[in-house]
């Protein structure tokens, strides 16, 4: 197959005015948060992002702990778990909020995308741009939660940005459990990814997206596996910088120095202080627990 020619950048440029269905929310500050959320510490990984590239704003976590996995629920109910975790978000004042959950992003976001005054933000469309760019021969695999694969979202979206890519998706459902279990370099995750990993392999994917948040965890074990020739994408970076450029265009960036982080979780707090912790090299504490 000839080689797919890398989408020129200015689209990632043009797609920030047109993230989400709303808009940034007008009638909050610039110091207002940013909200983001998962089904539990897979959205860690969109956090060290928005730390990284946003190291002035202040965020509000919210990891639906009771509830997680996310992968294989029914689609209704997990719009319904959408829908109620947004709708909170929006009253603690959010300025944007960043669907840091792929199984979110792939089923819940093209239903609510509109339904709220505040922009959101998918990792769907910035991770497929991503692997567009990333990709030298058009073959790009996908592994994520089986609701994710199902849904087609990231083999649709690919397609849309270049119709002549090759896509591989292969749902991996062990892989939140095992990490949410704390197993992230543990001798049966590795088996359970040279496993899943197999038909990105025989195919010749030179690009991978690891399509949960979760994923990025164990991020040295996929690579290890695959090898030095695939590229991993994360879609939380280019959705990162996506939504940066959308809060620059609304003049909604923090510049005051010194960024709070605010914690909350529907589950256990002694476990998510514990595990975050160690996922994110910082100490994690004065998690607050929450009903929804």
């Amino acid at each position: 197959m000839a080689e797919v020619p890398h989408i020129d950048r200015v689209i990632t440029q043009r797609i920030v005015t047109k993230i989400g269905g709303g808009v940034a929310e007008k009638n909050q500050p610039p110091i207002a948060p940013i909200g983001i959320f998962d089904s539990g510490v897979g959205g860690l990984t969109v956090l060290k992002e928005i730390a990284r590239q946003l190291p002035n704003e202040d965020v509000i976590y919210i990891a639906d702990t009771a509830r997680v996995p996310y992968g294989s629920r029914p689609p209704e109910e997990i719009i319904k778990i959408n829908e109620d975790i947004i709708s909170y978000l929006v009253q603690q004042g959010v300025k944007i909020i960043v669907l840091a959950c792929g199984t979110s992003s792939a089923v819940a976001y093209p239903i609510l995308k509109n339904r709220f005054n505040t922009a959101i933000v998918s990792l769907i469309g910035p991770g497929a741009r991503a692997a567009i760019l990333a990709s030298n021969n058009g073959f790009i695999g996908v592994i994520a939660t089986v609701n994710t694969i199902e849904s087609q979202a990231y083999q649709n979206t690919l397609k849309e940005l270049h119709k002549d890519v090759v896509v591989t998706a292969v749902a991996t459902p062990l892989l939140v459990p095992l990490i949410e279990g704390g197993f992230v370099e543990a001798d049966e995750t590795r088996r359970v990814l040279q496993d899943y990993l197999k038909p990105i392999i025989e195919n010749g994917c030179d690009t991978l997206i690891l399509g949960c948040t979760h994923y990025p965890h164990v991020a040295g074990l996929i690579q290890e596996i695959l090898g030095p020739g695939v590229t991993l994408v994360d879609p939380a970076i280019q959705a990162v910088e996506e939504t940066k450029a959308l809060l620059a265009k609304r003049n909604l960036l923090k510049v005051q120095k010194g960024a709070k982080y605010t914690f909350l979780v529907t589950g256990s707090v002694v476990q998510f202080e514990e595990l975050g912790s160690r996922l994110m090299n910082r100490t994690i504490s004065g998690v607050k627990q929450i009903g929804l």
